[in-house]
């Protein structure tokens, strides 16, 4: 099992009132200088939030939500001093209650 990190917040603050997409695009051009793999996504309505250990989690986040899920908690703790309004914790996966811990709710449209 892996354990998975996550800063979790509404979809409308992380993707319309943060520049995270320019934060990610960063990270993601570093990764490739360094030749290293990427190890972090961002993730519309996680589907780990559906574990029932994950219940009030789910509760204080106003939804729909998103998260950026990685293996790495340094990148997460530097998220959450940047972002300041999110929520974070972590997970192991896969278990029996979190089979993908990159899986989505939200519908392709």
């Amino acid at each position: 099992m892996q354990t998975y990190y996550y800063v979790l917040t509404s979809q409308r603050f992380l993707l319309q009132e943060e520049p995270i997409e320019e934060v990610l695009k960063e990270r993601t051009r570093h990764y490739h200088e360094q030749e290293k793999e990427i190890d972090f996504w961002l993730v519309k309505q996680p589907a780990f939030l559906e574990a029932p250990e994950m219940a009030k989690i789910k509760a204080k986040c106003p939804q729909p939500s998103a998260a950026i899920i990685s293996t790495n908690q340094q990148f997460i703790t530097w998220l959450k001093l940047r972002l300041e309004y999110v929520i974070t914790g972590e997970f192991q996966a896969p278990s029996e209650t979190i089979s993908d811990p990159i899986a989505s709710l939200a519908t392709v449209s």
